[in-house]
């Protein structure tokens, strides 16, 4: 109890908030820089390939064949241009203005009802091979539907093999902001807890104010805890003021439990400001520790999290590496209590991988927290 009255502390914690007070740009990685991200990812970037130019080739229109292409504008996922010769559209392909072509073949009128027989020549531009397994996809998706719709209006059996029934649980609409903007929380409290922290505690070991630090009274442990708790607050607030906006500006679904959210963002936020200390621990030169930070911490969080990219489509050494950072259950945790609610098979075991990495890396960052010139 009398550590939590100490007055040394609460003045060096005093002594700490002045410093980020005069300092406008801890204050602007804080808030301004998670909102310039949130709209950045909530507005600006879609993963959704939709509208996607694609050139059709008819060699010999027919009502069949206008019905098909109708069936493709009637598509939120294309946007098609008719061309009179497959050369035609060929250079648009390959000047860019198309992503795939459809060319359909003399033929094509009196086959194009039967399974066996009917065929679509598409052409789809590997560079972007995501896109293409979409455009593939989606075609065949548009084609089966025109295809079915066609066999029933001339009374043909439909016999298909596989009856497709699809239900999206979670993100029933699939918006992809609903599932980044919650990683964007992740995003901004690395930066806050590792990149900040680092970058700070290193500057003052540039400018010499640390030594003054060393020569009061302070113990070990009053001087990191109170070099935490200022960024500390600082990163909550900032996550607090991340779920705002995206609960209530960009409408993002909150299903599950604001407690274990608060709960999970303090552990991990922990996690990070531990890392950064560890970081400016190592390196006393500012710029060093803001590029280890960025390539330890942000780097991670960005690629390796399954904030954007799934982890399960990584190779396996790279799924064993994203284990290593606390990001990767961060994130698992936000996207599940956004979009799902309480999974508690999720959401306990990714928090208790949490305080583990808190509890280890702070105990590490305390044990070569350096309290000597040397």
């Amino acid at each position: 109890m009398n550590f939590l009255f100490n007055q040394r502390l609460y003045g060096f914690i005093q002594k700490e908030w002045i410093e980020i007070l005069r300092d406008p740009s801890s204050f602007g990685i804080a808030f301004v820089l998670p909102s310039i991200l949130l709209f950045l990812f909530g507005y600006g970037i879609s993963l959704d390939a939709i509208h996607l130019p694609i050139g059709v080739v008819v060699e010999r229109p027919t009502s069949l064949s206008s019905s098909f292409e109708s069936s493709l504008k009637n598509s939120i996922y294309f946007s098609p241009f008719s061309y009179e010769t497959i050369q035609k559209a060929q250079s648009d392909f390959e000047k860019g203005r198309l992503l795939g072509i459809i060319w359909l073949r003399g033929n094509w009128n009196r086959e194009s009802l039967a399974f066996d027989k009917g065929t679509i020549q598409t052409i789809v531009n590997g560079t972007d091979a995501n896109t293409a397994r979409l455009i593939e996809g989606y075609l065949l998706g548009v084609w089966i539907d025109w295809l079915k719709r066609e066999r029933i209006d001339r009374n043909l059996p439909v016999s298909l093999p596989v009856s497709q029934e699809i239900r999206v649980w979670f993100n029933p609409a699939l918006i992809t902001r609903n599932y980044l903007v919650p990683g964007i929380i992740v995003i901004n409290m690395t930066v806050v807890g590792a990149l900040l922290t680092a970058l700070v505690v290193a500057r003052e070991w540039e400018r010499g104010t640390m030594e003054a630090m060393l020569a009061t009274p302070l113990t070990k442990l009053e001087h990191f805890i109170g070099k935490l708790l200022p960024y500390f607050a600082l990163g909550m607030g900032g996550m607090l003021f991340s779920f705002l906006l995206a609960v209530f500006l960009f409408k993002v679904p909150f299903r599950g439990s604001f407690l274990v959210l608060f709960l999970s963002s303090i552990f991990f936020l922990l996690a990070v400001l531990g890392i950064g200390v560890l970081i400016s621990n190592l390196s006393k030169n500012s710029f060093v520790a803001s590029m280890v930070a960025i390539i330890t911490s942000f780097l991670p969080a960005f690629m390796l999290s399954g904030f954007i990219f799934d982890i399960n489509s990584m190779p396996v050494g790279i799924q064993f590496l994203t284990l290593l950072f606390p990001a990767t259950y961060f994130v698992s945790i936000l996207q599940t209590i956004f979009l799902a609610g309480n999974v508690w098979s999720v959401l306990v075991g990714n928090l208790l991988v949490l305080i583990l990495f808190a509890i280890v890396i702070n105990g590490i960052s305390y044990l070569l927290w350096k309290r000597r010139l040397e």
